[in-house]
């Protein structure tokens, strides 16, 4: 796709926080067998502060392409509010404004002072909520068990109130229930004015299935995103969700925006808590160290666009294109795109599987493809 260009970075993700204030059941990073976090500074230093600063800029001269930085966790929050405004002014300053600067957090932790220094570097702010109470507090849940709905509720009201809440607020992210109602969790998020939507498949493969997931042959999370599709066509004021604008952008010859959806590559390229450079973090689910790279790389000894130039960052990239025999030779590759890699692991035969959701994608592409055809004219 690159031949031997350096491959350009489309994402960056900063680990700000490594440990997180709740204790979500599903989460990736704590409950699926990875131990990197406990090897990490709970937050970012200043001189890691400072070296991803410096490292970030270099990476915008040098590939002269804008990327996007997401500040992540854990809870990325939790980092002192004079590193964060440290952060953000150092990255407003070496950065045109054409590299967004965003935050995901869970929002329990959101103040007036966090929301001004946010608003002061530009950047937007996305909350993690599945639902109503029965749904969110079944899953995201305190360390004590507790639900967390309220005070993301909290959260969200605060971050609405501010006034730069239109430009700061960019959505929620929710990871999808199977076994709840999609048009509840739907309505029940317009219903914040929440001004976009973006939905995540639970984590899992296939030697630890997802929950919720049956068997590789059940579909329940498919039929979730198919009637969650039917509530937002009938919508008649609807915001952006965006894995379903994906997914209808694909099926009549577009692009999508994330990774796991189409043919497209994205050069994702995560920074840790202490400076070190890793792989997309999701893969933390299929094994222990599953996102190291064997090279020491960090930002505190090396320039993020020579790592951009490395046969070890290139395969990465690429371990985004399916292997799978089914995926090569299946007519809907090119609109799944096999799925994210985490979904395709097992331990017997590592990614060279398609994805725990194949007959979930399947389903939800016929699903949306039979619309539109009844819908749009020729």
């Amino acid at each position: 796709m690159w031949g031997d260009e350096t491959i350009p970075i489309d994402t960056v993700l900063l680990k700000t926080a490594s440990r997180c204030n709740i204790a979500c059941t599903y989460c990736y990073i704590y409950q699926l067998g990875d131990h990197g976090w406990r090897r990490q500074p709970p937050t970012m230093s200043k001189s890691t502060i400072d070296a991803t600063v410096r490292r970030l800029g270099e990476l915008r001269q040098a590939q002269d392409r804008d990327f996007a930085v997401v500040l992540h966790g854990g809870e990325p929050l939790l980092l002192a509010e004079p590193l964060l405004t440290r952060l953000l002014t150092g990255l407003r300053a070496r950065l045109p404004v054409g590299c967004t600067l965003s935050v995901q957090t869970n929002g329990t932790l959101l103040s007036d002072r966090h929301l001004d220094i946010l608003a002061d570097s530009g950047a937007t702010v996305s909350v993690s909520l599945d639902g109503p109470a029965k749904i969110n507090d079944s899953r995201r849940v305190r360390f004590d068990q507790g639900g967390t709905s309220e005070a993301t509720l909290d959260g969200i009201h605060r971050l609405q109130r501010h006034p730069a809440g239109e430009q700061l607020f960019s959505g929620t992210l929710s990871v999808v229930e199977p076994s709840s109602d999609p048009r509840e969790v739907y309505w029940f998020l317009r219903r914040l004015d929440v001004p976009g939507m973006s939905f995540l498949l639970p984590d899992g493969n296939h030697s630890r299935l997802p929950p919720g997931k049956s068997g590789f042959d059940s579909n329940q999370a498919g039929a979730w995103l198919a009637g969650l599709f039917d509530v937002y066509m009938s919508d008649p004021d609807p915001v952006p969700v965006r894995v379903l604008d994906d997914l209808v952008k694909l099926l009549l010859g577009g692009s999508a925006t994330k990774e796991g959806m189409g043919q497209d590559l994205h050069a994702i390229l995560i920074i840790d808590t202490d400076g070190t450079v890793a792989k997309n973090d999701t893969l933390k689910s299929a094994f222990d160290g599953a996102d190291r790279y064997s090279e020491p790389w960090s930002v505190h000894t090396h320039s993020l666009q020579e790592i951009a130039r490395t046969a070890a960052f290139r395969e990465h990239v690429e371990m985004q294109q399916p292997t799978a025999r089914q995926c090569l030779g299946c007519p809907e590759v090119s609109i799944c795109g096999g799925g994210m890699p985490l979904f395709r692991w097992s331990d017997e035969r590592g990614f060279d599987n398609p994805s725990v959701y194949c007959t979930d994608h399947l389903y939800l592409i016929s699903h949306v493809r039979q619309y539109l055809d009844a819908h749009l004219p020729g």
